[in-house]
């Protein structure tokens, strides 16, 4: 069966999002239906590529999404299916890049340095 596939990254969560053409809109998250896995908040985030390109029911999702916690992989999964979306269709760039489904978000948590109790943290100043 051919399908689409599409790597997306957030923070520290990896997400392999494979697209089938001709489904009828079932996701499934690590071999679990997308509702058992996420929240309602999560499922909003990661249907929106689908939603803004009116794709959504056209296509079986299948996703093995590791590391970071529930925001990192909802949004590793939302760049994956931008990214598979655009190998389905390269008339859809322009929509997803407008809807910033495409960028990468480059943020993650600073690390802590020595000397101080976080990244930026440092313990209480005394004058004596």
């Amino acid at each position: 069966m051919e399908y689409y596939e599409a790597v997306g990254r957030r923070k520290a969560a990896t997400a392999r999002v494979r697209l089938f053409p001709e489904g009828d809109g079932t996701i499934v998250v690590n071999e679990r239906p997308v509702g058992e896995y996420f929240q309602d908040l999560a499922i909003f985030q990661l249907k929106e590529p689908l939603q803004v390109t009116a794709t959504e029911g056209r296509f079986n999702v299948s996703i093995k999404v590791k590391g970071g916690g529930i925001n990192g992989q909802a949004g590793a999964i939302r760049l994956g299916i931008a990214r598979a979306l655009v190998k389905v269709n390269p008339d859809l760039q322009p929509i997803l890049r407008k809807g910033g489904f495409l960028t990468r978000d480059a943020r993650v948590a600073e690390r802590k340095k020595p000397g101080l109790r976080g990244a930026r943290k440092a313990p209480q100043y005394t004058k004596r």
